[in-house]
């Protein structure tokens, strides 16, 4: 089924049109903004409330990326892929009792500048290049490969000349001002995405009639969280045992995701904003996922699962709306490329530039750096994104997660031990973040290029790999941290924790969310 072959020319006009008008918007903005004493929003430090906090950490979770990639894993697997929505409370409660504590405690904007207080200016620079390289990774080429992808659907065109062109459009669109048009609709935006999955799924119940037609037509194993540990593609003991490690690396120690709570107006509007995004993770499975399984049953016969998200739009909804859907996709993948430009460079003109290279450089060499970096930093994530445009075997949620799987080990020892064990020492931390990244790396590069799975099938599942990895590094950085005790080390010392006691109100909507959570394992566990 060829999606361009179902689009009409209203469909691209309304997305011309959306786009314009995000631009007028962007124009509009900065001339408001310009000269404003208010121009940097994000100045407006400990005023977040539980609300704002509960939908920003959701919002930056649930992109179009992951929409996409979402419905992709429920046409071929069905509901298992709800764990890597469901499983994460649990590190979420751990962010709110164990870490934004610890964060808030020592007085940090920022996770690296945390880790410099816990062990020194050499574990707060490395971290920086971690961020650099996450950034490049996890943020940028990962949502230009689920960009591309969308475009390839949409024009009908070869995966390299979709990255460029959407990242010619990020580019034009920054620096036209219409990154301020996308931010200032992000919200609006992602209201209509959702609406719109809501719609869908609607729409395509009604096709089916009722849900015991739903559930003659999909294999049986499609409403289990909890698979057999010989199923290829997700055995409940993959899940267990590899999420967690991914869980706090990802809620518990990435600065997108941390730094709403670190905005928090108070550590118990933190920990009540964490709980509201545990209970918005709950929508993922029927908004995202179960569209997926509902394409399954309408359309069996798709050659590509990663289509599944834009077939369910251009069979069940009318002309025009069609294109506002691709129109709000796009905008919503540039507003998150143009971030993660724009994060690579202030990360390293700031962190990097001024504070080691050139401390004395002035406001021209600064900006120049910053946009030498972004465009760099742009044709790096072209070559990683074709990269991970080979992979082969993978469908593109099993693409993020094995990707960020081997991201996530080095970050999740460091601080699990940086925070939780006085004996860890800078070496150990040091160690891990340079020689386990490489190991990590180095692994995911034999596993999803050199000897991929789909022709060598002595791996363990990819998530099973990250937990091994994980293992070993906890390991070392226990050994290393012993052998190094003798030493005289400053720095080494736990940071004072922020004493809280939880609320009466955020204990009983964290033990109600726990038994929901329980409740919806134990209905849809396996058979």
């Amino acid at each position: 089924m060829n999606i361009y072959d179902q689009l009409t020319s209203l469909d691209f006009a309304v997305v011309g049109i959306y786009l314009l008008i995000l631009l007028g918007i962007g124009f509009w903005v900065s001339f408001k903004l310009k000269g404003s004493k208010n121009d940097n929003l994000f100045l407006a430090s400990n005023s977040l409330k539980w609300p704002s906090i509960g939908f920003t950490m959701w919002g930056t979770n649930v992109g179009p990326s992951m929409l996409i990639a979402s419905a992709s894993i429920g046409y071929t697997t069905g509901i298992v892929a709800g764990n890597f929505a469901w499983y994460a409370f649990i590190f979420i409660f751990l962010l709110a009792v164990v870490f934004a504590p610890r964060y808030l405690g020592a007085k940090v904007q920022t996770l690296p500048e945390f880790m410099g207080k816990r062990f020194g200016n050499s574990t707060q620079n490395i971290l920086a290049w971690y961020t650099i390289v996450t950034i490049l990774i996890s943020w940028l080429s990962l949502t230009l490969f689920a960009g591309g992808i969308l475009i390839q659907q949409i024009l009908n065109m070869p995966m390299w000349l979709s990255i460029v062109l959407l990242l010619t459009i990020s580019a034009f669109f920054a620096m036209a001002g219409g990154l301020k048009a996308i931010a200032f609709t992000n919200v609006f935006q992602m209201i209509l995405l959702i609406v719109v999955s809501v719609i869908l799924t609607w729409i395509a119940f009604s096709e089916l009639g009722s849900l015991s037609a739903i559930q003659e037509r999909i294999p049986s194993n499609y409403w289990n969280l909890l698979l057999p540990n010989d199923d290829i593609n997700y055995p409940w003991i993959a899940i267990l045992l590899g999420y967690p490690v991914m869980g706090v690396w990802f809620w518990c120690t990435d600065q997108s995701m941390v730094q709403s709570v670190l905005g928090a107006k108070n550590i118990k509007q933190g920990q009540l904003g964490a709980n509201f995004t545990g209970w918005l993770k709950i929508l993922d499975v029927p908004l995202f996922i179960i569209p997926g399984i509902l394409c399954f049953i309408l359309f069996p016969d798709l050659k590509n699962p990663d289509e599944a998200y834009m077939t369910m739009v251009t069979q069940l909804l009318p002309s025009g709306l069609k294109g506002l859907v691709m129109a709000v996709l796009i905008a919503a993948l540039i507003s998150t490329i143009d971030s993660a430009l724009n994060a690579l460079s202030t990360v390293f003109t700031m962190d990097i530039y001024v504070k080691k290279m050139k401390p004395e450089a002035t406001r021209n060499q600064i900006v120049t750096t910053g946009r030498i970096v972004t465009v760099v930093g742009a044709f790096i994530a072209i070559l990683i994104t074709l990269a991970i445009n080979s992979i082969k075997g993978l469908n593109l949620f099993d693409v993020f997660q094995s990707v960020l799987g081997f991201i996530a080990p080095p970050m999740s020892v460091v601080f699990l031990f940086g925070v939780l064990w006085s004996k860890t020492t800078r070496r150990a931390a040091d160690s891990i973040l340079i020689f386990g990244t490489l190991l990590s790396l180095t692994v995911g590069v034999l596993f999803l290029w050199i000897f991929p799975k789909e022709i060598y099938d002595f791996w363990p599942h990819f998530l099973l790999l990250s937990f091994y990895l994980f293992v070993v590094l906890s390991i070392a950085i226990v050994i290393i941290s012993l052998l190094d005790s003798k030493n005289t080390d400053t720095e080494n010392t736990l940071l004072p924790v922020k004493k809280v006691t939880m609320t009466l109100r955020a204990k009983l909507l964290w033990v109600l969310l726990f038994i929901v959570m329980l409740g919806l394992y134990l209905f849809f566990n396996g058979n």
